[in-house]
């Protein structure tokens, strides 16, 4: 299984705890921050925005909780001034990282994140080392069992996505992010319930661990997500499921 598929799979499952300790309402403040900073505080105009208040509801975030995020953004409210930067790094095994992160103090950030990596086996690279790797395509992922496949196709190809594939015990469409919004609401009208709906770095190759790396892997993925700097990580790791599901 993928790093992206099935990590994205066990971090929804663990969504409850994460909710429970405020990490997800942080992230996405922070988020929906950046958004109308970068993008003006008109969801209808800015597509980022957008899908960050679509993300903020879907966790059940209160809307005073969102309006007061998009007017700190456009700096109708005062608040703390968060920076979007990208970091790339290796993980053990050679396993190829992309992280997302929104700050307010850069040095911190990167200092964390090169503490983190040497804990776990891992490196912070140069930028443009690992991000030929990854692709930007949006997602949206199905437990087998909701859906048939047939009919998944069917919708996916009627709406413009690219193609729906198989992952372990889940159904992936797999869109260019242009196409992302009209896909999702094709599937919100059919009724049929998704797990995960998201744009993401999509990796065009994987690298399979096993034994000692592959823990080290997962536990570097684990603080990776804990720290709060951090938007979104991915890899291209491949690591057996009974490994992967001892962390779900």
């Amino acid at each position: 299984m993928s790093g992206h598929s099935k990590w994205a799979s066990i971090k929804h499952k663990k969504g409850a705890l994460d909710a429970k300790r405020g990490k997800i309402f942080t992230r996405l403040i922070k988020e929906i921050s950046v958004a109308a900073r970068l993008g003006g505080g008109d969801p209808s105009g800015n597509p980022r925005l957008r899908q960050a208040i679509a993300a903020a509801k879907a966790e059940n975030m209160p809307k005073d909780n969102i309006e007061r995020a998009v007017k700190k953004g456009t700096g109708e409210l005062e608040g703390i001034s968060y920076e979007e930067v990208n970091y790339e790094a290796y993980g053990p095994g050679g396993v190829a990282v992309l992280i997302d992160c929104l700050t307010d103090n850069k040095n911190r950030t990167v200092a964390d994140l090169k503490h983190i990596f040497d804990r776990h086996g891992g490196s912070l690279g140069a930028p443009g080392c690992v991000s030929w790797i990854f692709e930007k395509k949006g997602v949206i992922t199905f437990d087998k069992g909701v859906a048939e496949e047939e009919k998944l196709l069917e919708i996916a190809l009627d709406s413009g996505a690219e193609d729906v594939k198989q992952a372990g015990d889940q159904f992936e469409v797999v869109m260019n992010p242009a196409d992302f919004e009209k896909v999702k609401k094709a599937f919100d009208a059919s009724g049929l319930k998704y797990s995960l709906a998201e744009i993401a770095m999509i990796p065009q190759n994987l690298v399979r661990l096993q034994g000692k790396k592959a823990e080290q892997m997962l536990n570097l993925m684990e603080a990776l997500e804990d720290n709060d700097d951090i938007n979104h990580v991915y890899a291209n790791f491949d690591i057996p499921d009974e490994v992967m599901e001892a962390r779900s």
